[in-house]
């Protein structure tokens, strides 16, 4: 049984969550976000015209994802270069962003999004995306709402919230949800799951997941009404 979590935590309490935008001076738009001891920066560069020209949508634009972990961002030093699970993750990312932009409003064109992971402790992809979504907003790039993202799942026999490390490899088995929902419509747009559960207990990480979302999204707007007022 999992009676207490490594770090003290209650079973839904996510780990400290802090916020920054415009905090890559070239960028369009870009921001800092940080999971505990995971800890990512987001940059945008766009809308600009996509090339090739084959390739451009004359009714839409296009958002695409790169995800990135730094070599020294985990213990085990990372090979350079992009791997399989990087490229996924970038999909992913994609896949969960796109909903909420407004894509049609720049035709033929791209909006890049590029993400790196300097430190990691679990719950990168969900960090990304949040960092994402705050970048996208900090660009300027038009969007129906903003999308926040954290790992839910079961550690022994407890739902947990925003897992580390060191509870997804915990010895008695863990499963690991990833999530994404927009924060005023809580439309799910990314639900991933590594592990077993059953289907009670997968309602209750849902909703577990709804809550952790929702305190990420009031920390986004908070983060961008500093800056730029009424979000």
């Amino acid at each position: 049984m999992y009676k207490k979590r490594f770090d003290n935590r209650k079973f839904d309490e996510s780990r400290p969550i802090e916020a920054t935008i415009s905090v890559v001076e070239n960028a369009t738009g870009s921001a800092h976000f940080s999971l505990g001891n995971t800890k990512v920066i987001a940059a945008i560069e766009g809308p600009k015209t996509l090339h090739p020209r084959r390739i451009q949508d004359p009714e839409r634009g296009l958002v695409r994802c790169t995800y990135d972990m730094m070599s020294f961002s985990v213990d085990d030093r990372k090979r350079p270069g992009p791997s399989r699970r990087e490229i996924e993750i970038g999909l992913v990312m994609k896949n969960a962003l796109q909903p909420f932009v407004l894509i049609k409003e720049f035709p033929k064109t791209v909006v890049d999004v590029y993400t790196e992971v300097y430190q990691a402790d679990a719950g990168t992809r969900c960090a990304s995306i949040c960092a994402a979504s705050l970048a996208l907003a900090d660009a300027g790039v038009p969007m129906r709402d903003l999308v926040a993202s954290v790992s839910v799942g079961k550690v022994g026999d407890k739902i947990v919230l925003d897992l580390t490390k060191k509870e997804e490899d915990y010895e008695e088995g863990a499963t690991d949800i990833p999530i994404s929902m927009s924060g005023r419509t809580k439309e799910i747009s990314h639900l991933q799951l590594d592990g077993c559960i059953t289907l009670d207990e997968f309602k209750k990480a849902l909703d577990v997941g709804e809550k952790g979302c929702q305190e990420i999204y009031e920390l986004q707007k908070k983060v961008l009404k500093e800056k730029y007022g009424g979000v």
